[in-house]
C-alpha cells in the first residue's frame, strides 16, 4: 500500500497547485511551474525568478499540516520519520533560499487560493516596489 501510495502520488500538479496557479493567472501573474533554484536540487511550485519569490503549497498529509495531517498506524515510525524528513527538508529550503535573498512564502493545499494569491501578488508588489526603487 505505501509503495502505491508514493507511485501515484504526483510530485507536481496536484489539486492545490493547481488552485493557486490559476487564482494567480486570473490576476494576470506571470510565473514559472517547478522551476530550478540556483543553489538547490529543491524546486518551488510557483517561482517568480524575477522578483525572487518562491512559493510552495505543501501537502496536508506529506508535511504533516497541524490542523488536517494524519498519522497512518501502519508502519508508524517510518510515517513518521519521512512526514519529519519532509518538515525538516521544508526548513533547510526555506534557510537556504533566504540566504540567497528569495523570499519564500508556503500554504496549504487546504488554503483558499484566492486568499493566498493575493498575498503572493502583494509580496511580489514589494518586492518589485523595492527594486525600483535600488534602481532609481
Amino acid at each position: 500500500h505505501v509503495r502505491y501510495r508514493m507511485q501515484v502520488t504526483h510530485r507536481r500538479d496536484t489539486p492545490g497547485e493547481l488552485a493557486l496557479r490559476s487564482a494567480l493567472c486570473a490576476l494576470g501573474l506571470r510565473y514559472r511551474v517547478d522551476a530550478a533554484l540556483p543553489g538547490t536540487r529543491r524546486r518551488p511550485d510557483v517561482a517568480f525568478l524575477r522578483a525572487k519569490v518562491a512559493v510552495f503549497v505543501d501537502g496536508c498529509f506529506w508535511h504533516g499540516c497541524p490542523i488536517h495531517g494524519t498519522w497512518p498506524k501502519a508502519n508508524a515510525a517510518w510515517w513518521r520519520e519521512k512526514i519529519e524528513g519532509n518538515r525538516r527538508r521544508d526548513r533547510d529550503t526555506d534557510r537556504r533560499l533566504k540566504r540567497a535573498g528569495w523570499v519564500v512564502l508556503r500554504f496549504w493545499e487546504h488554503d483558499d487560493a484566492t486568499v493566498a494569491a493575493q498575498a503572493v501578488a502583494s509580496t511580489l508588489q514589494l518586492r518589485m516596489n523595492r527594486t525600483l526603487r535600488r534602481a532609481v
